[in-house]
C-alpha cells in the first residue's frame, strides 16, 4: 500500500497547501495521514460575520477541532494532532506564547513525530521548506521538526518503536510565480478587460520567481471540488469569497490543474518533472 504523511502546523494549513493532492491519493486507495503539530488555539477568528464566535471566544482549540473533522471527511483522509499549543504570531519583538510549539526544542517534538513516522510508516512525507512557506514560527518549526523526525525515524532511538525510513520527502511549491503567471495569461485570454488583472499583474511582480524549483506536479483536476469543501469547513478562517477560489476550476483546469512539490530528500527518477509522488516508491 501507498502511504503518505503530509505534515502541517495548524489546522486549516492542510486545505490551503496540497488538499487536491491529498484527495487524490486517498481516492486511488493509498493511506493518506494529516499530522497538525498544533490545535491553532492561538488563531482568530477571520471570517466577517462568522455565526460561532461566541463559540470561538469560550473554545477556539474546541472550533478548531470540529472544523479540521470537517475539512478530512472531505478530503477522505485520516488525521492525526501531535498535541502542541499554537504559536501564535507576534509583532516584531514580542515573545512567542510560552511552552508553544515553536518555543520546544526540536529534538523533544521530534520524538512524537518519530513515533508516529515509525507507526504509520510513510513512504513519502510532505511539509514546508525552511522558510516555512511564509514566515510564521510554527511553519518553520514544523519544516525543522519533520525533517529531524525523517532523519531520526530511520535509526536509533529504539523506545519510540521500530526503524523506519523514508523515502522521498517533498516541499510545498504551490505558491509559485509561474503557477500565478500562467493564470494571469489564462485569464487574460478568456477576460482582457478583467478588472481585477491589474491586481493579479501587481502580485506577480512582488512574487517573482518564488517557488522556481518545482520538481513534482501532480494533476488533482478531479479533486478541485473537495479541496474547496475543505477550505470552506474551516469556517472561522477562510472567507466564502476567500482568494483561494479566485480561479475558476475550468481555468484551473486548462492553464495549471495540479499541486506543486519540490523533492529535497531521496532520489529523484528519470531527470524529470514527477507527475506522482510514489514515483519509484516500493510499496509495501
Amino acid at each position: 500500500m501507498r502511504r503518505l504523511l503530509a505534515v502541517h502546523a495548524h489546522p486549516d494549513d492542510e486545505s490551503s497547501k496540497g488538499a487536491g493532492t491529498l484527495a487524490r491519493y486517498a481516492a486511488e486507495g493509498a493511506q493518506v495521514t494529516v499530522v497538525s503539530c498544533t490545535g491553532g488555539e492561538s488563531g482568530d477568528v477571520l471570517t466577517q460575520g462568522f455565526a460561532l464566535r461566541h463559540r470561538a471566544s469560550r473554545d477556539m482549540a474546541g472550533l478548531r477541532r470540529v472544523e479540521m473533522a470537517a475539512a478530512q471527511a472531505a478530503l477522505g483522509i485520516d488525521h492525526v494532532w501531535l498535541g502542541y499549543v499554537d504559536s501564535g504570531l507576534p509583532d516584531p519583538g514580542d515573545p512567542l506564547r510560552p511552552l508553544s510549539f515553536a518555543t520546544i526544542p526540536v529534538e523533544v517534538s521530534g520524538r512524537a513525530l518519530v513515533r508516529l513516522i515509525r507507526r504509520l510508516r510513510p513512504q513519502v512525507v510532505t511539509t514546508y521548506d525552511e522558510t516555512g512557506g511564509y514566515p510564521h514560527p510554527d511553519h518553520i518549526r514544523c519544516h525543522e521538526v519533520t525533517m529531524w523526525a525523517v532523519e531520526h525515524a530511520a535509526s536509533g532511538l529504539p523506545e519510540l518503536g521500530e526503524p523506519w525510513r523514508v523515502e522521498k520527502v517533498y516541499v510545498d511549491r504551490s505558491m509559485s510565480g509561474q503557477r500565478l503567471r500562467a493564470l494571469i495569461a489564462a485569464l487574460e485570454a478568456s477576460d482582457p478587460d478583467d478588472a481585477r488583472l491589474p491586481d493579479m499583474r501587481g502580485w506577480s511582480e512582488r512574487i517573482g520567481d518564488r517557488g522556481a524549483t518545482i520538481t513534482a506536479r501532480v494533476d488533482i483536476a478531479a479533486h478541485l471540488e473537495a479541496r474547496d469543501a475543505a477550505l470552506r469547513a474551516h469556517a472561522s478562517q477562510v472567507e466564502p469569497d476567500s482568494p483561494f477560489f479566485f480561479w475558476p476550476h475550468e481555468l484551473l483546469r486548462g492553464a495549471w490543474p495540479t499541486d506543486d512539490y519540490e523533492l529535497v530528500r531521496g532520489a529523484g527518477q528519470g531527470g524529470g518533472t514527477e507527475d506522482d509522488l510514489f514515483e519509484g516508491v516500493e510499496e509495501a
